[in-house]
């Protein structure tokens, strides 16, 4: 069967009439092969686009890890910023958007791999493509050279550290003081375990290792920089996958807030907004995690030169921010989780701040928030793509909203 691929899916697949799903295809291609439920399984391109690429990777058909490395930098880039279009267009809505940022090959910075024990040793990699399978990538583009360097490392954790069925996460993090190791899904963490990991974890020079959340080694500060403070959060906790990425996205809410002197950062994570806006302006940053709150206090403690920092453990989902507490903000910024954040945003929507600056990873929740704070008057100034996972279908954003 031949079929001509009208569009890509939100997991970056082709689709065709029908809907028939052809994985690697991209638009105006034609494609040829049967068809099974709904899906060309194997296809042959039988007219290319112009916009198809060689990709770069020789793991890249096997794996999960990339999705969209077949086709070039600059249709990715406009195929994401039509992604947040079309989600705002659904909600009514329309915006200008700045140039898309990338991030370069082998930046990412924070990864989690899998790893498994097999009968000749272990793999470790990323999942395959719709499958549970694990690939293992050791040329990979992705990664930054720090952490392709601990590769045979976790293979040595998967070892001593699987069971026989199990599946370990091994989350790893570029920080200040070297690589953060963070693993779940492993065995009871035992005295020979807990042994022979923190020998493990001298011998690839960790700066900490993390079991299940018990601290095996903590041999330096697995440090990241915020702004002017140095902060240590919590194993495994959530960093910007890029430093460029994040570069990008801490200077665009710099620019919306403007000279606000007051502002509240909400799902404030470890301080990644926070503690920049503070050389500027007093911050209250408000988290539910109250580990990673208590790394962004002592990172502002450590600071010098920094505008007063306030900190509040608050689960902004059952129990958001009301009008009477945001109002003696001149700016707000607002980093939900997937999930956006309607609850706040009604409250937001309610208060009247004169500057909301949304940083989402879902333009869907995005749009359906956007629509709430544009209802009540505000416009979309700008809107900023930052395309930190490169080749993947994620599409991260930053936008000002004002009165």
């Amino acid at each position: 069967m031949k079929l001509t691929i009208e569009r890509l899916g939100h997991l970056g697949d082709g689709i065709a009439p029908g809907p028939v799903f052809v994985p690697m295809a991209l638009p105006g291609e034609v494609v040829e092969d049967d068809v099974a439920n709904g899906r060309m399984a194997s296809p042959k391109i039988v007219e290319p686009s112009p916009h198809r690429v060689k990709p770069s990777c020789p793991h890249y058909r096997a794996c999960g890890g990339c999705a969209l490395m077949h086709a070039s930098d600059d249709f990715v880039a406009g195929w994401k910023v039509d992604v947040v279009q079309t989600a705002l267009a659904a909600q009514g809505l329309e915006a200008p958007f700045r140039p898309v940022m990338t991030s370069a090959p082998q930046s990412r910075r924070r990864a989690t791999l899998a790893g498994r024990r097999t009968k000749k040793g272990a793999l470790v990699g990323f999942h395959g493509r719709a499958s549970g399978t694990i690939v293992e990538v050791p040329s990979c583009r992705l990664l930054h050279p720090d952490l392709m360097a601990t590769l045979p490392y976790l293979a040595d954790v998967t070892m001593l550290g699987a069971s026989r069925k199990g599946e370990l996460a091994l989350t790893v993090t570029q920080t200040e003081g070297g690589t953060d190791l963070a693993v779940s899904g492993g065995k009871p963490l035992e005295q020979s375990l807990f042994s022979d990991l923190a020998q493990l974890a001298e011998q690839a020079d960790l700066a900490r290792l993390t079991w299940d959340g018990e601290p095996v080694a903590n041999r330096r500060p697995a440090a990241q920089r915020f702004g002017q403070a140095v902060v240590v959060p919590p194993a495994g906790a959530f960093l910007q996958a890029t430093a460029d990425g994040e570069a990008v996205l801490v200077a665009a809410v710099r620019e919306a807030v403007g000279d606000a002197s007051r502002i509240a950062d909400l799902f404030a994570g470890s301080g990644t907004f926070a503690l920049p806006l503070a050389e500027q302006a007093e911050v209250h940053a408000v988290e539910g995690d109250a580990a990673m709150l208590a790394a962004l206090d002592a990172g502002w403690r450590r600071a010098t030169g920094l505008h007063r920092v306030t900190t509040e453990t608050r689960d902004l989902f059952r129990r958001p921010l009301m009008p009477d507490e945001l109002k003696r903000f001149d700016a707000i910024v607002i980093d939900p989780p997937r999930a956006g954040a309607e609850a706040q945003t009604q409250e937001l929507a309610a208060a009247r701040v004169p500057v909301i600056v949304a940083v989402s990873c879902n333009p869907v929740t995005f749009a359906r928030d956007a629509r709430l704070l544009t209802g009540v008057g505000y416009s979309i100034d700008w809107v900023q793509v930052v395309d930190q996972f490169r080749w993947s279908t994620h599409v991260e954003l930053v936008a000002r909203f004002a009165l």
